[in-house]
């Protein structure tokens, strides 16, 4: 990988298997950096070293050479940082190598109790949320409340804020949910305290860290948290993340101005999945959906929740790499189709009699009818292939049809989770 600066994206609705593909990027680049998101949601990566969930820590942390950035676009639960690094660290990987952004703002306790109660005021119109409080975070971020990282070498305005910020979240607790759950301000700075204080080592001006590093040549790979659906802007609004999973966001939410971006690679999967609520127009039935889950291991790598399954959705997967402007596409788990007779492609939305090929709105998504063609599967293991005419006929024929309906060329082709089971096209 020659470009100076890459940006790694998802193409769906996350959980495409962007760890994995950061993990095997990440043995050629200097920095890898999270420009968005928080711990509500997970990388998967499968190396030497074991199996692992990262849902804040970036995916370059299992190369000592790397240097990984949470940048200042994060919302950072910084106890479930120091648990994150606790795990990592009991593994014998080395975290000395990380950097946080001082602009970065926190995700405190009462941000998950907010998520609670607002998912329960909702009913059955809930969002999915995964309960982090990563939604108020954003908001909080938005309204110009939230107390940004670097506040933690500054105590006495530290707390001054923090009585502030809890005295207002009481005020919502008790008057909009009617709870008792109010909030301690002392609770919150003993929080912070015990927190703040393991993480202050990691701090930093990454504009500058970034800048510098890109004056000297070094290479550097942005790394994005979800994907192209569930993008605050271009996603299946409402029932998206609250941050930009967008490469054009990158720059921004990672602290880099001084270099343009040279490539974007985009991730998507070879047969849909989604965790959470909103519309999923390919959904599989139960019978094969749960077969494919089983098979494929198809769980949040934050909640643990089964993710839906769907077949491959052409429509979504074109829009989600249009708004990314990919120059690249990998495509993971093809070896998870291994075994299926026959493999269904949604090449169109039927909405009230009309076949569409654009991605609309939600209220129409909601009553898409998909349009699919029919295409051989195979039943060889191809876990082993390592060059694309090793891949049965069947498997060729169907990157080629996805590269057709979709209007990009596939360039890598993940065969297994582990880093080397990687075809390169």
């Amino acid at each position: 990988m020659n470009n100076q600066i890459t940006v790694l994206v998802g193409l769906n609705w996350g959980d495409e298997g962007k760890g994995r593909m950061v993990d095997y990027f990440a043995q050629d680049v200097d920095y890898v950096v999270r420009y968005q998101g928080g711990n509500n949601a997970g990388h998967t990566v499968v190396n030497e070293f074991g199996t692992f969930k990262l849902h804040l820590i970036p995916s370059g942390i299992f190369n000592p050479k790397v240097t990984n950035v949470l940048g200042t676009g994060m919302v950072i639960d910084i106890q479930a940082f120091c648990e994150e690094v606790d795990e990592l660290e009991k593994s014998g990987i080395d975290c000395s190598n990380i950097k946080i952004s001082e602009r970065a703002t926190i995700t405190f306790p009462f941000h998950r109790l907010e998520d609670e109660l607002e998912e329960e005021r909702l009913g059955a119109g809930a969002y999915g949320s995964t309960k982090r409080g990563i939604a108020y975070a954003y908001g909080e971020r938005y309204q110009k409340k939230s107390i940004q990282v670097g506040e933690l070498f500054y105590p006495e305005d530290l707390r001054k804020h923090v009585e502030q910020l809890v005295e207002w979240k009481n005020l919502l607790i008790t008057g909009v949910y009617k709870s008792s759950k109010t909030v301690s301000a002392e609770e919150t700075m003993d929080w912070l305290n015990k927190y703040g204080e393991k993480i202050k080592k990691y701090i930093c001006d990454v504009t500058e860290l970034l800048g510098n590093a890109a004056t000297e040549g070094k290479k550097i790979m942005f790394e994005a948290q979800l994907g192209s659906l569930r993008d605050i802007n271009y996603g299946i609004y409402p029932y998206t993340t609250s941050s930009s999973a967008l490469a054009s966001f990158a720059p921004i939410g990672g602290g880099l101005f001084t270099k343009k971006i040279d490539k974007v690679i985009g991730v998507m999967k070879s047969f849909s999945t989604c965790v959470g609520a909103g519309p999923f127009v390919t959904r599989m039935n139960d019978e094969d959906a749960h077969n494919l889950r089983e098979i494929a291991f198809e769980y949040g790598a934050a909640t643990g929740r089964a993710r839906t399954i769907g077949h491959f959705d052409a429509v979504a997967s074109r829009y989600g790499a249009q708004v990314q402007g990919v120059d690249e596409i990998a495509i993971t788990k093809l070896d998870s189709l291994s075994g299926l007779k026959k493999l269904k492609i949604c090449t169109a939305y039927n909405i009230e009699g009309k076949s569409i090929k654009t991605f609309p709105l939600t209220p129409l998504l909601e009553k898409a009818i998909p349009e699919y063609i029919e295409v051989d599967g195979w039943s060889e293991d191809i876990s082993k292939c390592r060059k694309f005419d090793e891949l049965p006929v069947s498997a060729q024929n169907y990157i080629k049809k996805i590269e057709e309906l979709i209007g990009y060329s596939i360039k890598y082709i993940s065969v297994g989770p582990e880093r080397e089971s990687l075809i390169i096209k």
